[in-house]
């Protein structure tokens, strides 16, 4: 014989409850886990009037979400931007970088790419070109806050309204001092461009069109309206901006030397210093053409023209001929940077004296010119000319 599994004994007390609460319509009591109902417990300091609102909101909603889950969450928004006139013609990536501050530029290809940003309703790519009112919406993110504004009652701040030379509608020029970067970062708060956003408050856009390195002064074009700014870096890919630049280099520069094309090659030491050197097989070609000014008795001062825009061209192939700018702390000799500091100079002798380019607006070729700063004329003036 099959022996069948004994049966459970249940008590009348118990079944006969049980077929009652069956009956009206109560569903049996289930234990609850205590370790699980804890882990989802979400503890968030609030008013009690607030729970309230929200308790009530939820039942006229019949949402299934806990009041303080909903307080907690806090999820950012979806968020539209229309492109204007000025932005029309520019890479809907680039637009993004620079429309959405803190967001990882990482982020914004991938949102990209899974179509969490859309142009007009429609998937997008990188490369997509903006037009004039164009609607474009980025899918809920969370951005960064953004840093502390730059104060303007800071001397360095203050005094760039005195550096400008130039401006009209659609541009600026100014003659940057020694000692200020461009740009924040790499350990800086903030550079020219941030201290005169700090300055204009009111202007729509303000972007840089070139760079120049800390340690140089002089001519910085800053563009006020994105049309021109399109127009003077197509200008400066076309070779059709002119940059000219002083120079204090080391000894007698021959003056039959007029042209030096070493290759040039980036190198990024483990202290995170990034410095250049002459590469001629896995080095990029660079051009810099050169006319003597002033013959001294230890030193030339000569123009300088790069044709193309290495990082530190100038420095580098002045140093690579055996004539290095005074005072530069990467690619001088301290012989005669001492020497130098003797007569007073107290910076690296390297200023962008003049730019020259086609204006965006009026079509017109435009010089502008940078004065070189009193304590490099006065470094002059006591040098020997010979």
């Amino acid at each position: 014989m099959n022996k069948s599994t004994p049966k459970k004994r249940v008590s009348r007390s118990n079944k006969s409850l049980a077929n009652k609460n069956v009956k009206a319509g109560v569903k049996p009591r289930v234990k609850e886990n205590v370790h699980k109902r804890k882990k989802n417990t979400c503890k968030v300091k609030s008013s009690p009037v607030l729970l309230n609102e929200q308790l009530k909101k939820e039942v006229v909603d019949g949402s299934k979400k806990s009041s303080i889950e909903q307080v907690a969450d806090e999820k950012p928004q979806v968020r539209f931007y229309t492109a204007d006139s000025e932005d029309a013609g520019q890479r809907i990536d680039n637009y993004l970088v620079k429309t959405l501050k803190g967001v990882p530029k990482s982020l914004v290809y991938r949102l990209l790419r899974k179509g969490e940003i859309r142009v007009n309703k429609k998937r997008t790519k990188p490369e997509y070109k903006l037009q004039a009112d164009d609607i474009i919406r980025v899918a809920p993110i969370r951005i960064a806050e953004k840093d502390a504004p730059v104060s303007t009652k800071l001397n360095v701040v203050a005094n760039l309204e005195k550096q400008i030379i130039y401006e009209d509608e659609v541009l600026i020029v100014l003659n940057k001092p020694s000692g200020m970067a461009v740009h924040g970062g790499s350990g800086l708060s903030f550079g020219v461009i941030e201290a005169l956003r700090a300055l204009r408050p009111q202007a729509k856009m303000l972007e840089l069109v070139h760079r120049l390195d800390r340690d140089t002064s002089g001519c910085l074009v800053i563009a006020k309206r994105r049309s021109a700014l399109r127009n003077l870096h197509e200008q400066l890919r076309n070779k059709n901006v002119q940059k000219f630049y002083h120079a204090l280099v080391k000894g007698h520069w021959p003056d039959k030397l007029t042209r030096v094309t070493e290759c040039l090659k980036k190198n990024d030491l483990k202290s995170g210093e990034r410095v250049v050197v002459v590469d001629n097989i896995n080095g990029k070609e660079a051009e810099t053409r050169y006319k003597v000014m002033q013959h001294y008795e230890q030193a030339t001062l000569v123009r300088a023209f790069p044709v193309t825009g290495r990082t530190h061209q100038i420095r580098v192939h002045c140093q690579t001929t055996g004539h290095p700018i005074a005072c530069d702390s990467k690619y001088s000799y301290e012989e005669f940077d001492n020497k130098m500091k003797a007569f007073g100079l107290k910076r690296l002798f390297l200023h962008a004296a003049s730019i020259e380019f086609t204006h965006p607006r009026t079509e017109e070729r435009l010089k502008i010119e940078a004065p070189l700063e009193k304590s490099l004329q006065q470094v002059l003036t006591k040098l020997t000319k010979i």
